[in-house]
């Protein structure tokens, strides 16, 4: 099937990719402007480091996307969150939308 159909990616986030630890905390590269879909709904979801913490938001992105766990994404109502989670989800060949799901804070 590919991606997720263009008709559904109605919402637009800023995503600032994180680079890595700089001298003064987290560096992020520069912000990109990304189609998705937002889901701001609040479930559980494992963390970085493997506990349970609560995400406010998923962001369903297009397959290519670069957001890494800790990345700082702008959504729509211009509320700045962090990447808790990110899942790559690819069909394998069948026909489901290939995506990245970012689980936000």
């Amino acid at each position: 099937m590919g991606g997720i159909p263009q008709f559904l990616l109605r919402h637009t986030v800023v995503i600032r990719p994180l680079l890595g630890e700089g001298p003064f905390g987290p560096a992020h590269g520069d912000p990109v402007e990304v189609r998705c879909m937002v889901d701001e709904r609040r479930r559980l979801v494992r963390g970085p480091t493997g506990s349970e913490v609560v995400s406010e938001a998923t962001v369903y992105a297009p397959r290519g996307t670069v957001c890494p766990v800790g990345s700082l994404v702008t959504l729509p109502s211009g509320r700045e969150a962090s990447a808790l989670a990110v899942s790559t989800r690819d069909g394998g060949g069948w026909p489901t939308p290939d995506h990245l799901e970012i689980a936000l804070t």
